[in-house]
């Protein structure tokens, strides 16, 4: 068959069925050109459109904890950076970025943070419990890493919604080359069903380049998404940080991660999917080229503006010094210009 047929019948395929064999998603990723990208694309921006319009939705993001126990080798706030300016937020540091943020409209609060032992699950129920109370309308989304199930049950009755653990890959044997010899694939994997158990609309994700990735292993990242279903799924370009192994290793692209945005799309139509913060660092303009690729959220900064920096995953980070009203009014103006409106209700995931 000849080798332009066959990609086009797999994008025809995945536009109708949301389904493809590994192999079909690796060939889709070799497939990768100005002229399939535009294809996806276009594809993608229709599906999104059917389900959620115009709308993009704003999430406040409040990252309370640089401080972590991990030593993942990509990370710039991993243990072992001893350059690290650590900070811990207090619980009326969260809430006052809180009130500012519903003053600003948000309507969702993602609480980010490294793996803080300091957070226990009394300390953290009590942050997410007394935001619901005062916030009724809100959703709480956390992002705070592998915990017990015990745990995430807690959270979860203190009035948690959704949950972001990026998988950071479907290949075991890369996630070992991401990771130090502490941290398992499989406990990844079982947090993840851990959260979908317990009901949370859970988001999953992974860094587009990062090092020793594969053909191979982004396929089963594809797979992944596709069999598990997740309420959200946050990509980005890998960016490397100074104080890491990964230090010289090379940035992703956000043309291929745009390329991804619309894969996803086609695979879970009503994703909830961020233009992330990584694809703005990369290209001046990568959360626009996000938003015309099928994403669907974006989340500017709440965090005070004093530790903003500090929480460095990568270097280079986008909107370090600005206040969160300017921000927000920044990122939506950036947004409507593409001709798509920024909505700051709580952006549930819709049926499809």
């Amino acid at each position: 068959m000849d080798l332009e047929k066959e990609i086009f019948e797999i994008i025809n395929k995945l536009e109708e069925k949301h389904s493809l064999t590994l192999e079909e998603y690796k060939k889709l990723i070799e497939a990768y050109c100005d002229e399939t990208r535009e294809i996806l694309k276009e594809k993608a921006v229709a599906v999104r459109k059917q389900i959620y319009g115009n709308e993009v939705f704003i999430r406040g993001l409040i990252e309370f904890s640089n401080i972590c126990k991990n030593n993942c080798l990509y990370c710039g706030i991993r243990r072992g950076n001893k350059n690290c300016n650590r900070y811990r937020l207090s619980k009326k540091d969260i809430l006052q970025c809180v009130r500012q943020g519903y003053e600003l409209g948000f309507r969702t609060f993602v609480l980010q943070s490294g793996e803080d032992v300091f957070f226990t699950d009394e300390v953290l129920c009590d942050i997410v419990s007394e935001i619901k109370k005062a916030f009724l309308d809100c959703a709480i989304t956390l992002s705070v890493g592998e915990r017990s199930f015990e745990s995430y049950k807690k959270l979860f009755e203190a009035g948690a919604d959704r949950y972001l653990l990026r998988h950071e890959t479907a290949d075991e044997e890369h996630y070992k080359k991401l990771h130090p010899k502490e941290m398992s694939f499989e406990n990844r994997m079982n947090c993840l069903k851990n959260l979908r158990k317990i009901g949370y609309a859970v988001g999953v994700g992974f860094m587009v380049g990062s090092p020793f990735q594969t053909n191979e292993s982004l396929a089963k990242d594809l797979k992944f998404i596709e069999e598990f279903q997740p309420e959200m799924c946050g990509i980005g370009p890998f960016i490397p940080h100074k104080e890491t192994e990964f230090a010289n290793f090379k940035a992703g692209s956000a043309d291929f991660t745009c390329y991804l945005l619309s894969i996803i799309r086609l695979i879970k139509p009503n994703v909830l999917l961020p233009s992330t913060t990584a694809l703005g660092t990369v290209n001046p303009n990568g959360r626009e080229m996000g938003i015309m690729s099928g994403a669907n959220v974006v989340m500017p900064n709440l965090s005070p503006v004093s530790v903003r920096k500090d929480y460095s995953l990568y270097d280079n980070k986008l909107c370090t010094g600005e206040e969160s009203a300017t921000c927000k009014a920044c990122l939506a103006r950036r947004i409507e210009s593409t001709g798509y409106q920024v909505v700051v209700d709580r952006g549930d995931i819709r049926p499809f």
